[in-house]
């Protein structure tokens, strides 16, 4: 059984996002990034960041493979399996307690006072990070 075909398995019982250390197990560095790229390039997952993926479903409207959920819901996951933990923005704190009135919009994630360097995007879509009241942005 060739590779890619071992980690398809590997994939389908586990969460809608992984991190490539959970495949690791499967063979060399070299054969893993070959396989995903491979599993990439057939639609299978989708890169949402370095050694971040998610299992993709094909677009209604486009035909190109997409996440099968929304950044904003995977991205939690992905930096919650990495060790981060996540709270409300500060918008969204400020809007369910009542003193604004203005629904958040964007994809703005609170790591407290960790500062993170990694990227999560897909398509245009990118994840901003706030922490310690002050928002931050990685964007290259």
């Amino acid at each position: 059984m060739i590779l890619e075909e071992r980690m398809k398995r590997a994939i389908a019982p586990r969460d809608d996002v992984f991190l490539r250390s959970e495949l690791a197990h499967l063979g060399s560095e070299a054969q893993v990034s070959r396989a995903l790229r491979g599993l990439i390039r057939d639609g299978v997952i989708v890169k949402l960041g370095v050694s971040v993926y998610a299992k993709a479903k094909k677009s209604v409207l486009s035909g190109d493979p997409i996440p099968v959920k929304p950044l904003e819901v995977l991205a939690p996951m992905a930096l919650q399996k990495l060790g981060v933990v996540i709270y409300p923005s500060e918008l969204t704190v400020q809007y369910n307690s009542g003193s604004s009135t203005q629904i958040p919009a964007g994809n703005v994630l609170n790591t407290g006072g960790r500062r993170i360097n990694r990227r999560l995007s897909f398509g245009k879509q990118t994840i901003v990070y706030e922490n310690n009241n002050s928002s931050t942005s990685r964007s290259r």
